[in-house]
């Protein structure tokens, strides 16, 4: 007799989807990865038609319809209200007989803790916070931007760059290399033209991204107003991680501050020396990482705590994915 699957755990970002059916011994029956989750920016009908595709095939090489329970980490599941739109959309598709939605970056929370204690800083695109208790309590933040309070994440840390490399060019601001580095990395020769180029479209918008890491390399070299946008980063990581500590009573105690998403996954030297100096002062008991282990096993690991899956389960489900 073949194994039961128990848990459908399904982890979708703004830029890609992973999904993993998992069976109730912690066994990986079947896996897919898809296209990114955006609601916002396609609708949700759309988005929901790509993640079916995806769970589809997920379930297809399980060899099963449905699962006992679906665990959702899903991008842009940010308030509560969005977290109920989604667990409606997710139980209308009929995959398991419960679902729980919660935003992605409890995915990458759980993927870095041996039980569901800590507290996650998810930095990518944007920045997002949340912390958890094994007694269920949580700690979270809208984070939708700047109406939320939020600053941070690699497209606000390229205008940041872009805005002060202008204002040094035309004498407004304090000298700085970014004002070179950044045309040059589109083989411009100075702002002005870089700035006619995004302007006129004709270096794209949505490669503005890729002006993050030039940032980073020019703060290691010594660039001051590099190195200032890099430490409000690490700054802003800081504060976000020590009040959902203290949010959780668990400023006082060793507590695992887990680090995900594209720009703290590049594991740059300045921003992370920076977390910890923070950190140190802030919270000294806390311990930060950077996990990088795939996030659909913290996926998997939420629903595996729902079903009550035994240890061994859960045990077995990580030596899958962390090798």
């Amino acid at each position: 007799m073949g194994l039961t699957a128990g848990v459908l755990a399904i982890d979708a970002g703004n830029s890609k989807t992973d999904v993993a059916v998992i069976a109730h011994d912690g066994t990986v029956l079947g896996t897919a990865r898809g296209e990114g989750f955006r609601p916002p920016a396609v609708g949700l009908d759309r988005a929901m038609s790509t993640l079916t595709a995806t769970v589809t095939r997920a379930l297809a090489t399980a060899g099963t319809p449905t699962v006992s329970h679906v665990s959702a980490c899903l991008a842009n599941a940010d308030l509560p209200v969005e977290e109920e739109q989604l667990t409606a959309a997710l139980t209308d598709c009929g995959w398991g007989s419960t679902v729980e939605v919660r935003n992605d970056t409890f995915a990458i929370l759980r993927a870095g803790v041996t039980e569901p204690r800590g507290v996650a800083v998810v930095c990518g695109a944007g920045i997002n916070c949340v912390g958890m208790r094994p007694d269920g309590r949580t700690a979270r933040f809208p984070a939708i931007g700047r109406i939320s309070g939020d600053w941070g994440g690699g497209w606000a840390l390229a205008e940041e760059a872009l805005w002060h490399a202008a204002r040094a060019e035309d004498g407004r601001g304090a000298p700085t290399a970014l004002a070179s580095a950044l045309p040059a990395h589109f083989g411009l020769p100075d702002m002005p033209a870089l700035i006619e180029a995004l302007h006129l479209e004709r270096v794209a918008q949505v490669r503005r991204h890729e002006l993050t890491p030039v940032l980073f390399a020019t703060a290691a070299e010594g660039d001051g107003v590099a190195r200032a946008i890099v430490d409000r980063q690490a700054e802003e990581i800081v504060t976000m991680a020590v009040v959902a500590l203290r949010r959780l009573e668990l400023l006082n105690e060793e507590t695992p501050v887990l680090l995900g998403g594209g720009v703290l996954a590049a594991r740059h030297a300045v921003l992370l020396d920076g977390i910890d100096d923070v950190l140190g002062e802030r919270a000294p008991k806390a311990v930060a990482r950077v996990v990088s282990v795939r996030p659909v096993l913290g996926a998997g690991l939420l629903g595996l705590d729902r079903v009550r899956a035994p240890a061994a389960a859960r045990d077995r489900l990580r030596e899958q994915y962390e090798g």
